[in-house]
């Protein structure tokens, strides 16, 4: 049985760098300097920029007082008093949209009596949220979070984590996803994967892989 899996963020949510661009309007701290604190954050771990939080390796709060400090050392004379870091996600995603495209392709999949789940690399207090924002929780057949399995894209781990949450064999799975990494990782472990570059592009290639 064919498992479709919608990555979330820049998927089912508006592209990243669309994220990025509303967190500065809203803190005046641009995504190359909260990518800098990440980095910052992650190199003593010797992880990913991400992983502190997508692997719950450190709470939000403490990772937030890490952002907090980081960009202070790294950028003086940045103001980071519009921040709340300490309850990123309610920031970060608050009143923002989903992809209301990607919305509707998961709701023609599941129309179609195809199973649908979302595969993403997330953060425990995020949970909340960004479930919110895409209101797919009585949908969706299966959620695998980075956070809560221990394991993130494009890790094989999480591959095989997910195929097992579906009840479908690895080349019965495929991942929609806009980071090229994880879409290749996918392949290797015998899903099949769309890089996702725009909505119709996807849709397109969706119906024609469904139509195999």
């Amino acid at each position: 049985m064919t498992m479709v899996w919608f990555d979330f963020g820049g998927v089912l949510s508006p592209p990243i760098q669309t994220l990025f661009d509303i967190y500065e309007s809203r803190t005046g701290v641009s995504r190359a300097q909260m990518e800098a604190a990440m980095a910052d954050i992650a190199a003593p771990l010797g992880v990913h920029p991400l992983a502190p939080i997508e692997l719950a390796m450190m709470p939000q709060r403490e990772w937030g007082a890490a952002m907090r400090a980081s960009l202070a050392r790294l950028y003086p004379d940045l103001d980071t008093s519009q921040c709340e870091f300490e309850t990123h996600g309610d920031q970060w995603f608050g009143d923002v949209p989903a992809n209301p495209e990607m919305i509707g392709l998961f709701h023609e999949v599941k129309g179609r009596r195809i199973k649908a789940g979302i595969l993403t690399n997330n953060v425990v207090e995020w949970e909340v949220p960004w479930r919110a924002m895409v209101g797919l929780d009585d949908y969706t057949d299966a959620i695998v979070d980075s956070c809560k399995v221990g394991a993130r894209k494009p890790e094989p781990r999480i591959f095989e984590i997910a195929a097992a949450a579906g009840g479908a064999d690895p080349r019965d799975n495929i991942l929609i996803d806009d980071v090229r990494e994880n879409c290749i990782a996918a392949t290797e472990c015998g899903w099949q994967a769309i890089l996702f570059e725009d909505n119709e592009q996807v849709r397109r290639d969706l119906r024609s892989l469904l139509a195999r």
